[in-house]
């Protein structure tokens, strides 16, 4: 396939972030539960209403997801975490393959995502949350807002280097060399790939790259997997490209990479999940 600088990709490591987890999650829902709790404020009416059409998200959709149209989807790409056993979930290194786990997906900001993850993983992640991957058009949507004339999550037709968080190229050649026929399958998912400064960045660490739907990253940091079954060559598609480029296989938004089969993996390809909204939207 279009192997080469397009397909294996990275989102190399924002240390540490997913220690900042927690503090970022509570933050960014603190405001939401305001709504809530904001009894007395209730007897006018109109203040209460706009409350209410602010907190909207939490209705339809669960927490740390967003509402646009009649489906719901991840603010934020992926991290995992693994479940044991009895169900009980288990920290899980956005840096580590998932292979032979039990995970499920997580959203929040300021965490680093999880890379070298597969569609069939990806989709198994999702499920275990009560979600799925995203449809293409959802994709596109949550991406380029409610005009199909951007390209981009920051609008229009124009590129904008450092907006989002890509065109850093591979970071293979940092580890293995400069000859792209030694690398293996194996050095492609070697978890110090995402680690490397400078690299993949902490979920919602690129301000620029917000799409008009309040959605993060779904241009550069990692690829994403959506749903779509695999085509003629028993391949699937991830979308957006990563932090290493998200030009090369169309701009930004258009970004798709169709040279791998479900199963693959590398330090580039991460997921978002998508959700049905309650109550039909």
């Amino acid at each position: 396939g279009s192997g080469g600088s397009g397909s294996p990709s990275n989102e190399a490591g924002g240390g540490g972030g997913d220690a900042a987890a927690g503090a970022d999650v509570s933050t960014v829902d603190s405001t939401i539960p305001g709504a809530d709790s904001g009894g007395p404020g209730s007897d006018s009416g109109t203040t209460g209403a706009d409350a209410q059409a602010e907190a909207a998200p939490t209705g339809p959709c669960p927490e740390g997801m967003v509402l646009i149209t009649t489906y719901c989807i991840d603010q934020w790409e992926a991290h995992v975490v693994e479940l044991d056993d009895a169900g009980a979930e288990v920290t899980h290194s956005p840096y580590d393959v998932v292979d032979g786990l039990t995970v499920r997906a997580k959203t929040a900001g300021g965490v680093a995502p999880q890379g070298y993850i597969s569609q069939v993983q990806a989709t198994q992640a999702c499920a275990n949350a009560g979600k799925r991957l995203c449809m293409v058009d959802e994709f596109h949507l949550a991406c380029e807002g409610p005009s199909s004339n951007n390209w981009y999550p920051y609008g229009g037709e124009t590129h904008i280097p450092g907006y989002c968080n890509e065109g850093k190229g591979s970071m293979m050649p940092i580890l293995f060399g400069n000859n792209s026929a030694n690398w293996t399958y194996a050095d492609f998912n070697d978890p110090r790939l995402n680690q490397i400064d400078g690299g993949l960045a902490p979920t919602a660490s690129y301000p620029h790259c917000e799409s008009p739907y309040g959605i993060f990253d779904c241009v550069g940091n990692l690829h994403e997997w959506g749903s779509d079954p695999p085509d003629v060559n028993g391949h699937g598609r991830f979308r957006g490209g990563f932090y290493g480029d998200a030009e090369i296989n169309g701009h930004g938004c258009l970004y798709v990479t169709s040279a791998h089969a479900p199963s693959y993996h590398d330090y580039s390809t991460g997921f978002r999940c998508c959700a049905d909204a309650a109550g039909g939207g």
